[in-house]
């Protein structure tokens, strides 16, 4: 069969089809020359219909699959087989709908299966080694977490002369599932290894679970955590207003791996017309979350990052903004929530609890001074991570403001401390035992 061209955001793949005796077809998308290579990275990727297309965050499907295509793209010489017939570990679309609801009840991915009469795993391998056959291939390097998948293709007769895992950040929705794998089915590190208190030099890590504390959403708001990045004299920017870059990269990709296993992250209107943030995560594998404005007044400029096709966007405004403003954000596919004002701008409560009815459990609020003491202030703030930077600049921009607070024995305190070294930064994180 002819290669047909196909164009991607990670470049241009030649895509084979291949029709299985089972009826269900294969997919080849290669890149570069393959034919009689040796060493050729190969991603067997199983089909996952709500992961893939449809962005679930049970899983770590689609970020694998978008992980498999970089990496393969970046090598400039791989195939990405695409498995149909493997949904839900070969369980079947309907059935894997099915162990969702086990799962909901309690179980985790391996006995919901079992408490419906269904494999662990049905999946077997002998038609995608076939394919990678009929592509020539001498030998492969197979990105993958699951040794089964190895084996599978060995006894395919498959030449796997390396293992490469795909590790993701994991989110508060599929920890729980990438833990299960990782103990009950033997995969190798799909959450990446975990930030570890007093690690020094640079920190590969993805899985920033420990940072978000134990997750409880109350009934009326999502949980939050609370996150900034500032300088040892406590400023998260300068008297001009910048704040680019005060920590380091190996804290600001455990800030994004925050952002991954969370379902949104929050900041306030100032914090987009000053930094103009993408607020997606970039710095490690995971899926970006919902991005959320807090905008009284609808200040938001319309060439804004935040207004991009990178994630999706939520602005929650009041009656003060004007209907053209929210019918054209509105138009743009930004979700536009109308909340009663209070006199500092945005309800804090009504916003938070607008969030909670529309599904969000985990909300992480990166910012700016404005929103943190106002959320400070509401008592909002489940955790508190906070990145100190070695730098020292006077004045500036506080992270915290006013409070109102007239005694130490009246401050909020905080509990259950984590340190964290990342190089020449810290990382503290603690629980809010009590807010005013």
């Amino acid at each position: 069969m002819a290669r047909v061209p196909m164009p991607t955001p990670w470049g241009v793949f030649d895509v084979r089809a291949f029709e299985s005796p089972t009826d269900h077809v294969y997919l080849a998308m290669v890149r570069g020359n393959v034919e009689h290579k040796d060493g050729v990275f190969v991603r067997l990727h199983s089909e996952c219909l709500t992961g893939d297309a449809l962005g679930s965050l049970r899983c770590d499907c689609g970020v694998q699959l978008r992980l498999a295509m970089r990496r393969i793209a970046a090598e400039d010489c791989g195939v990405l087989v695409y498995a149909t017939g493997h949904e839900g570990r070969g369980i079947g679309l309907i059935n894997k709908l099915r162990t969702y609801v086990e799962q909901d009840k309690g179980h985790d991915t391996l006995d919901a299966n079992l408490r419906l009469g269904l494999p662990v795993d049905g999946r077997t391998y002998d038609n995608a080694a076939a394919v990678l056959s009929a592509l020539d291939l001498r030998s492969v390097r197979l990105l993958t977490n699951n040794p089964r998948k190895v084996d599978g293709m060995r006894r395919a007769g498959i030449d796997v002369v390396a293992v490469e895992p795909l590790p993701t950040a994991p989110h508060a929705r599929n920890l729980g599932y990438l833990r299960t794998k990782e103990r009950r089915m033997d995969h190798v590190g799909p959450t990446g290894l975990a930030v570890t208190p007093w690690e020094s030099g640079p920190l590969p890590a993805v899985d920033a679970s420990a940072l978000l504390g134990e997750v409880r959403a109350a009934e009326d708001r999502p949980y939050v955590v609370l996150k900034f990045a500032q300088t040892l004299d406590g400023r998260i920017a300068t008297s001009t207003g910048d704040a680019k870059w005060i920590s380091g990269e190996a804290e600001r990709r455990i800030s994004h791996a925050l952002r991954a296993a969370c379902d949104a992250v929050l900041v306030g209107v100032g914090t987009v017309m000053t930094d103009d943030p993408l607020l997606t995560v970039r710095l490690v594998a995971g899926a970006s979350p919902q991005r959320v404005v807090l905008d009284s007044t609808l200040r938001l400029p319309p060439t804004a990052q935040i207004l991009g096709p990178d994630a999706a966007t939520t602005v929650i405004t009041t009656r003060r903004a004007s209907a053209a403003r929210r019918t054209a954000l509105h138009e743009r596919g930004v979700r536009v929530h109308v909340v009663p004002s209070s006199p500092r701008g945005v309800d804090l409560p009504a916003a938070l609890a607008r969030l909670r009815a529309a599904g969000t459990l985990t909300l992480l609020v990166e910012g700016g001074a404005r929103v943190i003491t106002s959320m400070l202030g509401a008592g909002l703030v489940d955790r508190l991570v906070v990145g100190i930077a070695p730098t020292i600049i006077g004045a500036g921009t506080e992270a915290v403001g006013t409070l109102g607070i007239t005694t130490v024995a009246d401050g909020i305190r905080l509990v259950d401390r984590s340190v964290y070294v990342l190089d020449d930064d810290m990382l503290l994180a603690w629980d809010v035992a009590r807010c005013r």
